[in-house]
Parts: structure tokens; C-alpha cells; sequence
């Protein structure tokens, strides 16, 4: 079976075929760094790098560029409220991002962009607008781009110009000559931090940002570029717009946005109350948890996060993690099963990672029931661990994961304190002490700690 995606421009599924052969370019729409990342950041880091690690494990030399916008409104609101500069707002977010990315699992880009470091790019696509008679320069110092002149606007979102209304960002004025009208250029107010161009002081508008960093570094035509639910419009409709009347020539061959998160069935907000930083959410869960919770929804799929869908994640990683407990890996050599194939069937299918996990589940308790055969189970390990790498899981040590290891959350007892416990357990069944033997085994159950007994001895985990 060929890869096949589903592509927003046509809203079909189609089957992949590269630019170039063996090779993707693609381009996803990063952050805007003024505050700590979200968890609906987390789900597009998740999703498109899930998609770029299956991708690289079928053959492909893939390109992935995520940029960073590092001015912008918000941005320069933020400084000044901290009183510091954009610069040091913006590095320290930058660093906290990096940091929460990598305990989610998420690989960095081959390229990452800053829009501060595209300026002259930027001003040299907006010329270019202008002089194709697609974009104005206002008089009140702002170049806009204008939308009546490119025929196309509105094919990705389906909609003609009348319905639209102007886009994020920006505000409707009369200087416009449509509402819809959207700034490339935008000129500096007294302070604010900004750079030379033809049309005076000033700073990229939103959207022609990402036109110039995927430009300089895919070209003019790439394979895939991908975002968030919430940037088809305008900022995706704007970038085709923008990038096809400068340089001629189609801008993307697929769109891929990732499905939008709710909380507790209600839409994520800061005034609902239920808006939460990815640090926040693993104080109290494990990374690996959250990871497998923004996987195995499919990647298209509104997900909804609650106490309960964080459970359910941490159970069904749980007994991922039960399985390879005790078990050596052993070189696969020629295994004689088909989860490979159906895995890939499932990832071809537009990135089915519920199908891909329900192969694995299926492997899982081929594993559980062959395990008395060190050999064969360590085969199958490998081909567990194996196949889930490409999406990111069970990539730990299974006694460090199931006793929670250097993420555990919360006050729980030590690992020392547990271990000493059992051995004061050990020493009250030997004395026949079952009274205090059981007192030990309760309190820890009483904490989340899980005691196994087995004919090798007594390990512990942490209770789902």
C-alpha cells in the first residue's frame, strides 16, 4: 500500500507522491514565543513528529522545517509589561519550549527558522508584490496585499472573498482598499522594535513570514506543509495568496492540520479556566503518558483532555510496559508474524497511529503469551520497541517507567523507601509476621505503589 495523506486543499485523501523521489520538503507552522507552549502546541509538536519519524522509517530523506516567530504584537505587549527586551522575552521562551519538547519526545527540526533572521527575505517578497501590482503601500506607512487581485483566495478554506471577514492580527481600517486586505509591512510605533525598509521603519506582518523562511529554505514549491486546526485561516489561505502571486508557481502540494483539543468537552481557553502549559500537565503526569495520549487519537481528530483520558493513556502504556518487564531484547533475524506489515498498512492509511497501536496491543499479548521462551519473547521485544520508536514510545527502561523513574510526579515514597520496605516485608513473612507483612503491603497500596510477588521476588510499580 503507498502513502496516503489527507490533503486539506482537496479535503480527500490521496496518495503521496514526493517532488522529488525519496526526498520531502516540509514546512509546519511553529510558535510564537511570548509565553510557555500549550497543550495544543504539544499536539501539533506531537503529530508532525510522529509523521516525520514514519516517513524516515519508510525510506524517505525528509526535510522538516518548523519556524519560530519572534516578533510580532504580542510579543512586544509581553516585553514591555516584563520591561525587557523582545530579545531576552523571547530566548527565555525559545529555551522552555526546547525543554518541553524534549521530554515529550519530540525530535528537533532539521531547520528552525526565526522570522528576526528573514528580514531582508521578507522585504524583498514584499517588493516583489508590489511590483506585481499585489500589494499597496497605505498611507499610513503599512503595505497591505491585495486580495481582490489574486483569483484563487479562499480555495483551501472553500470560501469566496465575500465571506470572509479580515484577517488575525490586524486591524480593519480605511485605509484598506478591501476589509479583507492583510498587512505585509507594518510600521513601527514610537519604541517598538524594528528595521529599515523602503517604506520606512517597521516589521513583518504575520503571514508573510512564513512565506519567505519556507521559501529560502524549501523554495518556491515544496511537498507538505502543516499547522494547527486554527491557522487554515487566514494564515495559511494568506501564505498561499502571498507566495503564489510573488513566485508563479503552486506553493504546496499538501496540506495537513492537526485536529483541534478540547478540555473536558469544552474548548480550551484562558477565560474557561482550562488553559494548560505543557510543564503544567507534567507536573502530575509522566511525558511518556501525555506522548501517548496525543497519539493515539488520530491526528486529524478533535481529542478531548480530562483526568479520565490521561488514565486511560497511562493504563494502556502500563501494560506496554508490562510486557517488556524482565524480558531481554533479542535480535529479530527472520521473525514469522505479520505486525509489520499491518502496522505500516495502518500508517499508510494517513498516519492511522489508533490502528498502528491496536497492531501493537496485538503484538503485546503474543509477547505475554510466549514469555517462557526468553528467545522468542526477546524477539518479539524487539520488534515492539522497534515498531513503536517511530512513534516516539517505549523507548524507556520498563522497571524505570513502571516506578516512575526521574519524572515521577507527586509526594509519593522513594524508590529507597520502597525497596527498604520490601525488605522489611521479605524479613516479616519469613518471621510469620503476615500481619505486618500485609500492614506493609497496604500502606503502599495505599500511596499508588503496587507490590508483585513471583517466585524471583517481590518489584513494585506505580498504580495507574
Amino acid at each position: 500500500m503507498s502513502l496516503q495523506i489527507y490533503n486539506t486543499m482537496t479535503r480527500q485523501k490521496e496518495v503521496f507522491t514526493p517532488i522529488e523521489p525519496g526526498k520531502i520538503r516540509m514546512y509546519v507552522c511553529g510558535m510564537t514565543v511570548y509565553d510557555y507552549c500549550h497543550l495544543g502546541h504539544a499536539r501539533v509538536l506531537v503529530a508532525f513528529d510522529v509523521i516525520t519519524r514514519y516517513m524516515r522509517a519508510s525510506g524517505y530523506d525528509v526535510h522538516y522545517v518548523r519556524n519560530i516567530t519572534d516578533v510580532d504584537d504580542k510579543i512586544i505587549k509581553r516585553a514591555n509589561e516584563n520591561g525587557e527586551s523582545c530579545d531576552a522575552l523571547t530566548e527565555r521562551f525559545i529555551a522552555a519550549m526546547h525543554e518541553d519538547e524534549a521530554r515529550l519526545g519530540v525530535l528537533s527540526p532539521t531547520e528552525e527558522p526565526r522570522a528576526t533572521a528573514h528580514i531582508d527575505g521578507i522585504v524583498e517578497l514584499v517588493k516583489t508584490l508590489i511590483e506585481k501590482g499585489f500589494a499597496y503601500a497605505a498611507d499610513n506607512g503599512d503595505v497591505y496585499y491585495r486580495v481582490a487581485k489574486f483569483v484563487d483566495y479562499g480555495k483551501l478554506n472553500n470560501r469566496n472573498l465575500e465571506e470572509m471577514q479580515a484577517g488575525a492580527r490586524i486591524d480593519v481600517n480605511d485605509v484598506k482598499e478591501h476589509p479583507g486586505d492583510f498587512v505585509l509591512w507594518k510600521s513601527a510605533k514610537p519604541g517598538e522594535v524594528s528595521w529599515e525598509s523602503p517604506w520606512g521603519a517597521g516589521r513583518p506582518g504575520w503571514h508573510i513570514e512564513c512565506s519567505a523562511m519556507s521559501k529560502c529554505c524549501l523554495g518556491s514549491s515544496f511537498d507538505i506543509h502543516g499547522g494547527g486546526p486554527d491557522l487554515k485561516f487566514p494564515h495559511h489561505e494568506n501564505e498561499i495568496a502571498q507566495s503564489e502571486a510573488a513566485n508563479g508557481v503552486k506553493y504546496v502540494n499538501t496540506w495537513m492540520h492537526a485536529g483541534a483539543i478540547r478540555v473536558n468537552n469544552e474548548k480550551m481557553s484562558k477565560s474557561l479556566g482550562n488553559f494548560f502549559t505543557i510543564r503544567e500537565i507534567l507536573e502530575t503526569y509522566h511525558p511518556e503518558v501525555v506522548r501517548y495520549f496525543l497519539t493515539a487519537g488520530h491526528y486529524r481528530s478533535q481529542i478531548d483532555y480530562s483526568e479520565a483520558s490521561l488514565k486511560e493513556a497511562k493504563g494502556a502504556l502500563d501494560r506496554f510496559y508490562h510486557a517488556l518487564r524482565g524480558i531481554e531484547p533479542v535480535e529479530e533475524g527472520q521473525l514469522d508474524n505479520d505486525y509489520d506489515t499491518r502496522f505500516r498498512a495502518a500508517m499508510d492509511d494517513d498516519f492511522n497511529t489508533a490502528g498502528a497501536l491496536s497492531v501493537l496491543f496485538e503484538l503485546t499479548r503474543e509477547i505475554n503469551r510466549v514469555k517462557e521462551d526468553a528467545q522468542q519473547a526477546g524477539r518479539l521485544v524487539s520488534q515492539l520497541k522497534r515498531l513503536a520508536g517511530i512513534l516516539g514510545l517505549l523507548q524507556l527502561d520498563a522497571e524505570a517507567y513502571l516506578q516512575g523513574g526521574q519524572d515521577d510526579v507527586g509526594d509519593g515514597p522513594s524508590a529507597e523507601q520502597i525497596e527498604a520496605l520490601i525488605v522489611e516485608r521479605a524479613e516479616a513473612k519469613k518471621a510469620r509476621d503476615f500481619a505486618r507483612a500485609d500492614e506493609i503491603r497496604d500502606d503502599l497500596k495505599s500511596q499508588g505503589i503496587i507490590l508483585d510477588d513471583s517466585r524471583e521476588g517481590t518489584t513494585w510499580r506505580r498504580e495507574s
